[in-house]
């Protein structure tokens, strides 16, 4: 007999090649089967997603065009389970992608280009290797308070689980018992642990090794290589791997005795993939949570507004959310949150980089061998370098952006495209030599600090060490594992860096923490910008005075130190009490009054094209097509504008927001819509139009 074989390859959705191929086929793969087939002159990788007896392909009529045969079926690797391919399928529908874009993006890069006999030998080289045990958890200290009734209660209930424990209240010991007790009740199963950067999974990696055994334990990231990827995977695809640490492309791993899932700073916007397929890591967390039967909880000191609303006690004023929410406000070993304190530098002298009281505060932790941690959050060493004579300024010429100036390799880089350019030695304008940097970075305030403290010497008679870490500190192979490891070991006095230093590190030696210029996302278009600011600065402070012993031998007190021209801004008073809870209540209010996220759902339509007119009338000529759609009624259609940066690599982008109150509404209206978009790029409207996209629940408008 011959089979029909519904196969999902890689295609984005924008290209209107469907969700499935179909191939013919002599035997029936399993779904959930990785194939290779024919695609064009290529032969791609595909995941089986259905098979049917040929006759059943149209009504016992033959088909409209004859099916190319499948390929190799890749039988040496146990099939994606029905769960797995569940959520593919949800993250498709909902973010409104085809099947093969999210499934096969879903796999290691290495294993597309394996051949059934390569992927033998590779399966025997893992198994070689034999399976991870978790040992026993090992070293356990007590549990606080909090910590134990927050454990009783995620054993008692069933979730979705919000942990809302300030800056060092001990969560990671929270993940760790749940983790440890799943374990003991289960030693087959598994547990996912998220984290939203790479830079964060080292940390944690070395927690639960030391907890539960080097072998245990896998991660999953983008900044792996291949083949560590591929491994990494096959441990978990196989049930080998216990414990999966990763990134947002960890709640893809296909993990066949998943039983738990943890998303840690589960607020932090990386969360969000912001290219191809736009999904949430945590939303999908906790959906196959509910799919599969998996525990999940959410951890932060900030949860994410949408989180924090979606846990409103039962018995609150305003009941109603999904989520159940564990407290633990208080630090461990009573350590106190850092005192906050502001600078208000309309009363500093012009161009002032760091006052006076904040420079000696941290010439007071330098004579003690304490540690500071300053924060900048903009890289490189100017974000402009000009010209006074005639305005010049280093724009890139392929984007709508300012070229940065990094004066280490003497460079004006765009962090948009990557276009680089040698500084030139004169104002390419007017050919002035004196062109000066406009504005600050983290390589100019690694420098001026060096200035300043140049002449101040450490409590051993050695002169004070200052380290920078940010994306481009970092670049190396192994540059920032050795970074964090001076700074853990004493060796840094003054560290500078970008929001990469800002969360989820455990500094046990730094004392005080100072933003030097966070005013900009105060009074941002953008409605998430005091969101994101408040969770940034609260994450900041917590990397102050988390060690209470090493507080009380010092003699010292924690604090976190904020230079702004609004300190009667009422964000920072909140700030200043810790109290997340008045913040996210005030935030809440105004958007429930503006009618915003999470009282609303959004999407926004994306078009890129070579001008700005083609890419606008596009995205007209959508909303115009789409009044005729049944929940037309029920969705805004806002016009098209440009981006904020509108032109990057020589591609005009603009957008066009849609907004419901009804989130079914929304995904009845989008699903809809997509055959219109796709004969609209076909037409006259789609002439010059490179792609388009949507990018539902979006994080930035």
């Amino acid at each position: 007999m011959n089979w029909r074989v519904d196969v999902a390859v890689q295609a984005p959705a924008h290209s209107a090649l469907g969700d499935l191929l179909s191939y013919t086929s002599t035997v029936a793969p399993d779904p959930g089967s990785l194939v290779r087939v024919p695609l064009g002159s290529r032969e791609v990788l595909g995941v089986v997603w259905a098979v049917h007896p040929q006759q059943e392909a149209g009504n016992d009529a033959a088909p409209a065009m004859p099916l190319k045969a499948l390929g190799a079926v890749l039988d040496a690797l146990p099939a994606l389970s029905e769960g797995w391919r569940d959520l593919v399928t949800f993250a498709a529908r909902y973010y409104q992608r085809s099947l093969g874009e999210i499934a096969l993006a879903a796999l290691p890069p290495a294993l597309r280009d394996l051949t059934a006999v390569q992927l033998v030998r590779r399966l025997k080289r893992q198994s070689a290797r034999g399976e991870s045990v978790a040992g026993s958890a090992r070293d356990l200290p007590a549990p606080s308070v909090e910590q134990t009734a927050a454990l009783a209660s995620f054993e008692a209930e069933r979730g979705p689980f919000l942990l809302f424990g300030s800056t060092g209240s001990g969560k990671t010991e929270v993940y760790l018992r749940c983790v440890a007790a799943l374990l003991q009740r289960d030693p087959g199963a598994q547990a996912l642990v998220m984290v939203p950067e790479i830079n964060l999974t080292p940390q944690l990696e070395a927690r639960f090794g030391e907890r539960f055994g080097a072998g245990a334990v896998v991660s999953l990231h983008s900044g792996m290589t291949n083949p560590q990827r591929l491994a990494s995977w096959l441990a978990a695809h196989s049930g080998g791997a216990r414990i999966i640490l990763g990134t947002r492309m960890a709640v893809f791993a296909s993990m066949p005795a998943l039983r738990l899932i943890v998303v840690d700073e589960e607020h932090d916007p990386s969360y969000k993939q912001q290219e191809g397929a736009r999904y949430s890591a945590r939303d999908l967390a906790v959906w196959r949570g509910q799919r599969e039967g998996a525990k999940v909880m959410l951890g932060s000191a900030t949860p994410s507004l949408e989180s924090w609303h979606q846990s409103r006690p039962p018995d609150g004023p305003d009941p109603g959310g999904r989520y159940l929410r564990l407290a633990m406000p208080s630090r461990i070993g009573e350590a106190a949150l850092p005192a906050v304190r502001l600078v208000d530098m309309t009363l500093q002298p012009p161009r002032t980089v760091l006052s006076g009281a904040l420079l000696e505060a941290i010439s007071q932790r330098i004579a003690r061998g304490e540690q500071s941690m300053v924060f900048l959050n903009r890289r490189g060493y100017a974000p402009v370098l000009a010209c006074g004579d005639c305005g010049w300024k280093s724009e890139c010429p392929h984007c709508s952006a300012y070229r940065v100036f990094h004066k280490i390799d003497r460079t004006l880089r765009c962090h948009h495209c990557g276009y680089t350019e040698r500084v030139p030695r004169a104002c390419p304008s007017c050919g002035n030599p004196d062109i000066a940097p406009v504005g600050r970075g983290t390589e100019q305030l690694e420098e001026h600090l060096g200035a300043l403290f140049a002449d101040v010497k450490r409590p051993d008679g050695s002169a004070v060490r200052i380290a920078r870490i940010d994306a481009d500190s970092t670049r190396r192979q192994g540059a920032l594992e050795s970074q964090l490891a001076a700074v853990h070991g004493g060796e840094v006095d003054v560290l500078v860096g970008t929001q990469m230093i800002a969360k989820g590190h455990d500094f046990r030696r730094i004392t005080l923490v100072a933003a030097v210029n966070p005013d900009g996302a105060l009074f941002s278009s953008d409605f998430r910008a005091p969101e994101r600011l408040f969770g940034l600065l609260m994450q900041s402070a917590g990397r102050s005075g988390r060690d209470a012993a090493y507080l009380a031998a010092q003699g010292a007190t924690a604090e976190m130190w904020i230079q702004t021209q609004h300190p009667q801004h009422p964000l920072f008073a909140a700030l200043r009490r810790h109290d997340y809870p008045a913040f996210a209540r005030d935030e809440l209010a105004e958007r429930a009054a503006a009618g915003m996220p999470p009282f609303a759902f959004q999407a926004l339509l994306r078009a890129d094209a070579r001008t700005q007119e083609t890419a606008q009338a596009y995205l007209n000529a959508a909303s115009a097509a789409a009044a005729s759609l049944d929940d037309a009624q029920q969705v805004t259609r806002y016009p098209a504008v440009p981006l904020s940066i509108q032109r990057v690599a020589n591609v005009e982008r603009a957008q066009m927001l849609v907004e419901s109150r009804s989130r079914a509404a929304l995904q009845r209206f989008l699903a809809a819509w997509q055959p219109m978009l796709h004969e609209l790029r076909r037409g006259p409207e789609g002439k010059g139009v490179i792609r388009w996209l949507i990018d539902v629940d979006p994080h930035m408008i």
